[in-house]
């Protein structure tokens, strides 16, 4: 039987992305979803793009660059 196209998506997302999981205070998760919201962005997509933004600025910025696709 042949794979599923979940399947195969989570075995892209494996290979291609690490896993980060953040916790907030009650509430904030709302804050956050409608920043995001604002800026035509998804929750990941604002949250990757902030620390891009600080590590950009910051001494392991070279580090980030060498290791990463994007930043």
């Amino acid at each position: 039987m042949g794979k599923t196209s979940a399947e195969v998506k989570d075995r892209y997302n494996k290979k291609a992305y690490d896993d980060v999981r953040v916790r907030v205070k009650k509430g904030q998760k709302e804050i956050i979803q409608k920043r995001a919201e604002q800026l035509n962005k998804s929750v990941n997509g604002y949250i990757t793009d902030l620390i891009e933004e600080d590590l950009a600025g910051s001494d392991l910025a070279e580090y980030a660059e060498a290791n990463s696709e994007s930043i």
